[in-house]
């Protein structure tokens, strides 16, 4: 099983409901995290150091070796761009998705790292993760590598991580290679797949962060489940333990009405495709196996949607066929 990172503070934000929500909703479910421990606590003055120099593993996206930190730590937030990626200027409530290494700085002592397993993807908002990253990597650019030196204010607080090792005193030190970052803005970029079968949706195929069309024929819908590229991507084939970050849009067959979308929302989705197999088991389906960075187009027949037990009071009803027009941005 997937090792859930120490940087987290709850359960990411972003989750959505997938449960019909009217006839033009584009609603997801507000942010589930609980406050982090330093939610409360006025932004951090960011200064140049001092800060332990980076002794091998000096590329970027390479696993790094931190020199054990000298004298006392600032009592404010050390932040200094060791690489300058040219890449989107990450914002403050974006996803990111990022190697990192931690230690404390009193020993070096490595905490916790994701070098040797997958890269973090994570909303840098209140609640989500520690406040020293949400302020350090604000205004940085994908491609960066970031140091830093968080005391505990923005970090665990006087409580610290006893499941790291962590005490309430401890500054931390990070190195963080930002390797890409989304926003409500992004779309898929993947390469354009013709849509040639009149049997099936059409997918607009516009890469503006706006929702695409889904022109659907007055045709019988498929029984069996549908999941085909709109835009192919290049990236690797999710795995049905991995967490996927996405755009979305739900439309019934038979009335062509939206249900739930992301698209022009100000969020994104956020879902395990093991959760997603309890909410809309074809969903998960259509997800699994195809390559990050593409649409996809999903048709999913009753039994394997809500079938006959629909949410109440939306335009989902019983036995109702759902087409699914996906952005999959990143997965972890």
């Amino acid at each position: 099983m997937r090792r859930r990172s120490l940087l987290l503070a709850a359960v990411p934000a972003g989750l959505v409901t997938l449960a019909g929500c009217g006839d033009n909703s584009s609603s997801s479910s507000k942010a589930s995290a609980s406050p982090s421990a330093s939610a409360s606590v006025p932004p951090p003055k960011i200064v140049d150091g001092p800060l332990p120099a980076i002794t091998a593993g000096t590329k970027f996206d390479e696993k790094p070796t931190v020199a054990k930190g000298s004298g006392d730590p600032s009592k404010n937030l050390a932040v200094k761009t060791v690489i300058a990626g040219s890449g989107k200027t990450v914002a403050e409530n974006d996803f990111i998705q990022a190697n990192y290494l931690g230690q404390i700085w009193s020993s070096a002592k490595v905490f916790d790292q994701s070098y040797d397993r997958t890269p973090l993807l994570m909303q840098l908002a209140a609640g989500s993760i520690i406040d020293g990253w949400r302020y350090g990597l604000a205004g940085r650019k994908v491609g960066s590598r970031v140091l830093m030196a968080v005391p505990p204010t923005w970090g665990y607080g006087t409580s610290g991580n006893s499941q790291a090792g962590i005490k309430g005193t401890d500054t931390l030190v990070f190195v963080v290679d930002v390797l890409n970052s989304f926003n409500s803005k992004s779309s898929s970029t993947g390469k354009e797949v013709a849509q040639s079968d009149a049997a099936l949706p059409k997918v607009g195929t516009n890469t503006d962060g706006k929702a695409p069309s889904i022109d659907i024929p007055k045709v019988d819908p498929p029984k069996k489940l549908v999941s085909n590229y709109v835009l192919e991507g290049d990236g690797a084939a999710v795995q049905s333990a991995q967490t996927v970050l996405c755009q979305f849009k739900g439309e019934v067959w038979d009335s062509g009405k939206v249900f739930e979308q992301t698209y022009e929302s100000g969020r994104l989705a956020q879902f395990s495709i093991e959760q997603m197999q309890s909410v809309v088991k074809g969903l998960a389906q259509g997800i699994t196996g195809k390559k990050v960075g593409s649409r996809i187009m999903v048709v999913i027949p009753p039994d394997l949607a809500y079938g006959n037990n629909p949410p109440s009071g939306g335009v989902v009803k019983k036995g109702s066929t759902l087409v699914f027009a996906v952005d999959i941005l990143a997965a972890m």
